[in-house]
């Protein structure tokens, strides 16, 4: 039986992820009325962190032990990425102690190349290109307020990072459309953008990539790795913040999103991530219940079907 790993949106069929989302919903429920559910009993989980990450570790650390695995952290510190040990050894002999690895990274290479020879599923819990566990978040959060996205349409101001590459698989996979508004130089992949086809339109202002829209997302001006770029970013991107007048051109019930941490005054004002509009608490917690379905689907797929 080959090994499922979750590098991308695109390693899991459409069906798998809506099926995914809504037992998302319901472990969501099922925690909320204190039930005991422990389908992953003695399974463990190895964490790789080589980028830090509150939400990440907090997330995977508390839906293992909900669920009645166990995980286990691991710092640059406490493991020989990047130290001389080949990284298709430590693939190799990490994946023969525990049940899941995921890892927090730079070079999505590196996540593919680990995969490749790991016997246990792989989960990114973000690279440079992509980060799919932030997209089921995104897609539960939706769903709870909103049903289906199936046709709707989504707004993503800034810079076209991970985020962004990860929004436009999700408009393939769960057909929404993607208006995409980032400026010269910092455009998403576009190999990426090809690949979805009629999915994406590509805005050169976000005034224009709001009108219509029914979530607008955003992110911050410069990511883990980038502080040096931090002034340049703030001047190439201060007609990218989401702001009150960028929200007014978006449909009357349009919601806003943020993967966090956010920079109030950046990329959005306090204005619309405080707003009544914003869903980022909820999404934030989503990450919790979204990577509990994941891990129970990589893990247990039986006990989800049985219950």
């Amino acid at each position: 039986m080959n090994v499922r790993h979750f590098l991308t949106l695109l390693d899991f069929s459409s069906n798998e992820l809506h099926r995914l989302i809504k037992r998302a919903i319901k472990l969501k429920e099922r925690q909320k009325q204190g039930r005991l559910y422990e389908p992953l009993k003695n399974k463990v989980l190895a964490m790789v962190f080589e980028k830090s990450s509150t939400r990440t570790r907090v997330s995977f650390e508390s839906g293992m032990a909900q669920l009645g695995g166990h995980a286990m952290f691991l710092s640059p510190r406490d493991t020989q990425f990047g130290r001389g040990e080949p990284l298709e050894d430590s693939a190799r002999v990490l994946s023969r102690m525990v049940d899941a690895i995921m890892i927090r990274t730079f070079e999505h290479e590196k996540i593919e190349r680990f995969a490749d020879y790991s016997a246990c599923p792989v989960i990114n819990a973000l690279t440079d290109r992509y980060h799919p566990c932030q997209l089921l978040a995104d897609m539960q959060t939706w769903f709870e307020h909103r049903g289906d996205i199936r046709g709707a349409t989504v707004a993503f101001i800034g810079d076209g990072n991970n985020m962004c590459h990860s929004y436009i698989n999700a408009a393939r996979q769960f057909e929404f459309r993607l208006h995409i508004a980032a400026p010269g130089g910092y455009q998403p992949n576009a190999d990426i953008v090809v690949a979805a086809g009629n999915r994406i339109r590509l805005f050169e202002h976000p005034l224009e990539a709001a009108a219509g829209a029914d979530l607008v997302v955003t992110d911050v001006w410069a990511s883990m790795g980038q502080e040096e770029e931090q002034q340049e970013r703030e001047k190439v991107f201060a007609a990218f913040q989401v702001n009150d007048e960028l929200m007014q051109q978006t449909n009357a019930d349009a919601l806003f999103m943020h993967c966090l941490p956010a920079h109030r005054g950046e990329e959005v004002t306090a204005d619309v991530i405080d707003g009544a509009r914003s869903v980022v608490w909820d999404e934030a917690e989503n990450r919790l219940h979204a990577q509990k379905a994941l891990l129970e689907f990589l893990l247990a797929p039986e006990a989800a079907a049985a219950d």
